[in-house]
């Protein structure tokens, strides 16, 4: 098995220049993701007053986290909503096959 090639990328964050070397196929993705995080230091320091790159950084983190939990909650309802329905339907049609 042959290893996928390498990419050699830097990434800009805060100021601060991250190379990295990744899979193609993740580069895209690691672009996006720190042009959201630029974004969303801007849209920090200009709302907040806030200067410090290390507390905006941290108020990122907590936002992405929160995000990502918050999809997961929402995903494990849906599921349950689905499976509730799905257990409903099968009563529904276990009935009707009894009749």
């Amino acid at each position: 098995m042959w290893m996928e090639d390498k990419l050699k990328i830097k990434i800009s964050i805060a100021d601060r220049v991250y190379p990295l070397t990744i899979n193609p196929r993740q580069e895209e993705g690691l672009r996006k993701a720190a042009k959201k995080i630029e974004a969303m230091i801007k849209q920090f320091e200009q709302s907040y007053a806030v200067r410090d790159k290390q507390d905006v950084l941290a108020m990122c983190a907590l936002q992405f986290a929160a995000q990502t939990e918050q999809k997961d909650i929402d995903k494990s309802e849906e599921m349950q909503e689905a499976e509730d329905k799905l257990r409903s339907l099968n009563e529904l049609l276990q009935k009707h096959m009894a009749s």
